[in-house]
């Protein structure tokens, strides 16, 4: 079941933190319970994202763009994301989060969350393609921005690391072909 009490919680706290500029990182902290967890005491692989949205939603709130989103009525949808795993985490492990915008393009957003261990190590990294929605489909870019006040604001360009993916995602099928 996903988790909108805890969900709720950092929607709340978040409430009472100070407005977050475009690129400015949003840090959360997290706690892995056991709800969490799979079979062998460790931080499920879907999960991950979920914690994620956790993290990721406040944001978006800090940053202006859940009011933006009532206002204008738009939905707010994931089209694409990539996830490196590099440490376990355990039971009861305590995690800080740290999310940020990395720029646009015409149509998507690119969102960067990472989940940190309390000894430093990393333990993954995801990076979203998000898209904001109405009843026509995707919202342009610089729509978003300029409902965002953002008028001529440009995007930074996105590491070469983000473009290889968009660039590797452009070139996958879809739809991806059926085997029977």
């Amino acid at each position: 079941m996903y988790p909108f009490i805890r969900l709720a919680y950092h929607g709340f706290r978040a409430r009472s933190l100070p407005p977050l500029g475009l690129f400015d990182v949003h840090v959360s902290h997290h706690i892995c319970w056991p709800w969490d967890f799979d079979l062998w005491n460790e931080l499920n692989n879907g999960r991950t994202l979920t914690l994620f949205d956790l993290a990721r939603i406040p944001m978006a709130q800090r940053a202006g763009l859940i009011a933006m989103l009532r206002r204008e009525r738009w939905g707010l949808t994931i089209a694409g994301t990539v996830v490196r795993y590099r440490r376990r985490v355990r039971a009861f492990d305590r995690l800080e989060m740290q999310s940020r915008v990395l720029g646009w393009d015409p149509r998507f957003i690119y969102i960067e969350q990472s989940m940190w261990k309390t000894n430093g190590e990393c333990s993954s990294q995801a990076v979203y393609r998000t898209a904001l929605t109405n009843a026509d489909g995707i919202v342009p870019t610089d729509r978003v921005r300029a409902a965002l006040g953002l008028s001529a604001e440009t995007a930074p360009d996105l590491p070469d690391w983000v473009q290889s993916w968009i660039a590797a995602e452009a070139m996958r099928p879809w739809p991806p072909s059926r085997e029977t």
